[in-house]
């Protein structure tokens, strides 16, 4: 699965040589200026496995209105999917997205329109000896599922059209993360906010359950995005790949507690408030088929504090996506 030239630009297509068992898929987030409007938008494509049914492939643009809870899911011909492997550049049918932005002509949803990216994408940093969020994983060529940052955050423009109702973006701000790979982990826990009350303040952060040869782990990787002690954008890392370690997990219906620990000595305290919200489809082998629920309007309380207890940033995310799917007591079980 991996090979030098993709895994150096993870927000390109990584599927050019692939024929079956495949899937990849960019996670579009928009958030309007009065956070109103909540949409995100996946485009991707699935290439199956044989089965009993014969082999299935498609494209697809997934939409999900988290003011509402509403989802669709609007196939399309695998032929109809063009992507490039060194940039972000997908088309799939009318459909257009870029790093200038997207172009949407959904007939199901009716979501219709133009939302711009007003700045510049704001990506995990791509090192050789640590290709994105993924650190040196990212060059394991057996892992289930891979996964990128294309931006932390940046601002909108422009506007779209739902159910006949104008969705204006202006001044808004967006998210853009990917997968690719086989399949989606049995049991996991994601969650991401980029609307915290200090604007230069980002997150993105997972846990599941990672297939390792015959066994399993459970890997984890959080990065918080916020100014430095000297003002600058910072990327605190806390990750299996890090030596960093999850120190408390706990999942009940309203919240999800973690805690992590960084090698470092910093403590990363993480509280997530559930809400209900729409079903997307997720990837098996053998085609687009498992529910997944996720929200847009979970809220996510972030405190780290430095090894003597210092508090350095207490803060509170809104309008933040949270999933929590599978196996989640199997992966409470995992140490």
């Amino acid at each position: 699965m991996a090979n030098v030239g993709s895994t150096l630009h993870p927000d390109g297509y990584h599927g050019a040589h692939e024929r079956a068992g495949f899937f990849e898929g960019w996670y579009v987030k928009l958030i309007s200026a009065d956070r109103s409007a909540r949409i995100a938008v996946i485009p991707g494509i699935f290439l199956g496995l044989e089965d009993s049914a014969g082999r299935h492939d498609e494209a697809f643009v997934q939409v999900l209105d988290g003011a509402t809870g509403r989802s669709w899911y609007e196939r399309y011909d695998a032929a109809d999917f063009h992507a490039a492997s060194g940039n972000f550049d997908v088309t799939i049918g009318p459909n257009r997205f870029t790093t200038e932005g997207i172009t949407l002509d959904l007939p199901e949803s009716g979501l219709h329109g133009r939302v711009d990216f007003a700045t510049g994408f704001d990506p995990w940093p791509v090192t050789v000896r640590s290709p994105g969020i993924m650190g040196w994983y990212a060059w394991v060529p057996v892992m289930e599922a891979y996964h990128g940052v294309v931006s932390f955050g940046h601002d909108l423009g422009g506007s779209l059209s739902l159910d006949g109702a104008s969705l204006s973006f202006d001044g808004g701000r967006g998210y853009l993360e990917k997968d690719w790979g086989r399949a989606f982990p049995a049991g996991y826990i994601w969650m991401q906010s980029n609307h915290f009350a200090s604007s230069d303040v980002s997150l993105v952060g997972s846990i599941a359950i990672i297939p390792w040869h015959r066994t399993h782990f459970r890997g984890f990787i959080v990065g918080l995005r916020m100014a430095g002690p000297d003002g600058r954008p910072a990327l605190h890392r806390f990750a299996t790949y890090t030596a960093a370690r999850t120190e408390t997990l706990t999942v009940d219906d309203d919240l999800v507690r973690w805690s992590l620990r960084s090698k470092a000595g910093l403590t990363l305290d993480i509280t997530a408030e559930r809400r209900r919200g729409g079903l997307l489809h997720a990837p098996i082998r053998t085609q687009m088929h498992r529910r997944v629920e996720e929200t847009l309007d979970a809220r996510i309380h972030v405190t780290l504090t430095d090894r003597s207890g210092r508090i350095i940033l207490a803060d509170t995310g809104e309008v933040a996506g949270l999933e929590v799917h599978g196996d989640i007591d199997g992966l409470l079980a995992m140490v």
